[in-house]
């Protein structure tokens, strides 16, 4: 017993112990910290960007274009721009996602009355609309603490993804939300989420 005592000792004398520990500590430190990212929260946000940026540029007129190219001339002296649907120019594409996290306020933490399910879904009617108000009586109103979470959600994912969401738009890709919310940003994952609002 002495014997292994005074081996233990000696292992955690040695100098290379400590640097070991810290870095394991570090580890498993920051797999739990990403492992605690609220998958209902990140994934409703995510899809609320593509909601919001859909619905922004179905309301842009689509005969609207905009120039885009280098403007330098060929060697004919022709400038070699082309013009691209105002609604899905980077240009456009970058200002909607300047200010979509700012409309995650109208949006609430919402318990589906079946599956008891919770995502965040819009309340707020939009102008178009006709006051097409939900039923409210499955959102939860939880202040303003919830639509905080949601748009700082809204801004870690744009922030994180902002070259692939402006792609994907200029693309026109179809199914935006599942193709971003659950093969790129990988928040949407669980079979919860993959039936239900994608």
């Amino acid at each position: 017993m002495k014997q292994v005592h005074q081996v233990l000792l000696e292992i955690s004398m040695s100098p290379w112990v400590k640097p070991v520990c810290l870095v394991l500590v570090a580890v498993f430190m920051s797999r739990t910290t990403e492992s605690k990212k609220d998958e209902a929260l990140y994934c409703s946000a995510c899809v609320a960007i593509a909601e919001e940026l859909n619905y922004s540029i179905s309301q842009t007129d689509p005969k609207k274009t905009i120039h885009v190219g280098g403007f330098r001339l060929k060697p004919d002296g022709s400038l070699t721009d082309k013009k691209v649907p105002l609604a899905r120019s980077e240009t456009y594409l970058t200002e909607l996602l300047e200010e979509v996290c700012n409309s995650m306020s109208d949006y609430a933490l919402y318990e589906d009355p079946d599956t008891k399910e919770k995502s965040y879904k819009r309340f707020a009617p939009r102008g178009n609309d006709g006051g097409n108000f939900p039923d409210f009586k499955n959102f939860k109103f939880d202040g303003p603490e919830s639509s905080s979470a949601l748009k700082f959600a809204c801004e870690s994912i744009v922030e994180e993804l902002e070259d692939d969401i402006i792609s994907l738009f200029a693309s026109e890709a179809g199914h935006v939300a599942k193709t971003l919310c659950s093969e790129i940003s990988g928040h949407c994952k669980s079979s919860v989420f993959q039936h239900s609002e994608l």
